[in-house]
């Protein structure tokens, strides 16, 4: 075996010092929102209790927690909808040629080139030059969708590209139309893929900022609301909020990765 050498070490601290620096601040906010009643925003902590998270959900609270959550959990399950829809509708599309499919690509993957507050300006002026008032259940979820369908395309593009045809012609071939192909051959297997979509949709859109902040109208959604309150607030009780929406979406991520590994395990099985 191999001795460690000095090159060895430097990468090792150099990967270790990217996982501080990536996970640090997360985990510095986590601690902190124990502090106790008289605890404040830095080091040293004073006691440790639940107590800011018990405050957040006070009425006497500065902010809209529960209304911005509820419309930040809203908007994100639309836009995952859709953008599993019109991801495996292109993807299905895309795999035979069609006039003008090479327009319709880079016209949308556009939305991952144009800066993300450019397009937020742009569609609330739209909407306000048109007379009607942004809304985040409108204007930014136009926004959200500029930003979670290049994804979705993207990833039905690579899915498709690596499809076995063989599979689908060997149920043409045993009488299958071609809904029931689709069904009961070609879902299946995309089914995995899908659900990455549908994560990578409701992720996206769950804590966008950029694309929100000139599109969602008077209704904070989620993340502006956080930032609203940086300006306001000053104690534990915005680190309890950080805690509480990243343990919300690492339990989104782990049940969808859950869901996945269940479906590979009875697909072994049943093969």
């Amino acid at each position: 075996m191999e001795k460690s050498g000095p090159r060895h070490w430097l990468l090792s601290a150099f990967f270790a010092l990217f996982v501080l620096f990536l996970y640090g601040p997360t985990v510095t906010i986590f601690i902190l929102s124990f502090q106790g009643p008289d605890g404040g925003l830095t080091f040293p902590m004073r006691g440790v209790s639940l107590h800011w998270f018990a405050n957040l959900f006070e009425k006497q609270m500065v902010g809209d927690f529960g209304g911005s959550f509820r419309r930040s959990m809203a908007l994100a399950l639309i836009v995952m909808g859709i953008t599993v829809l019109v991801a495996l509708s292109a993807g299905l599309a895309f795999r035979r040629r069609f006039l003008g499919a090479t327009v319709l690509f880079y016209l949308t993957i556009a939305g991952l080139i144009v800066p993300s507050i450019l397009i937020s300006l742009g569609i609330g002026l739209m909407f306000n030059v048109a007379g009607l008032p942004p809304a985040w259940w409108s204007s930014a979820l136009g926004a959200h969708l500029t930003w979670t369908l290049p994804f979705g395309v993207l990833i039905m593009f690579a899915v498709f590209n690596r499809f076995d045809h063989a599979l689908e012609e060997a149920a043409y071939d045993l009488g299958a139309s071609p809904w029931q192909s689709f069904r009961h051959v070609v879902l299946p297997l995309i089914m995995p893929s899908l659900i990455g979509v549908a994560l990578f949709g409701f992720s996206l859109s769950y804590d966008e900022f950029a694309r929100t902040i000139m599109a969602a109208g008077t209704d904070n959604t989620l993340p502006l609301e956080v930032y609203g309150m940086t300006t306001n607030v000053t104690s534990p009780v915005l680190y309890a909020l950080g805690s509480l929406t990243t343990a919300f979406s690492l339990a989104v991520v782990v049940s969808v990765v859950a869901v996945v590994l269940t479906m590979r395990r009875r697909a072994r099985a049943a093969g």
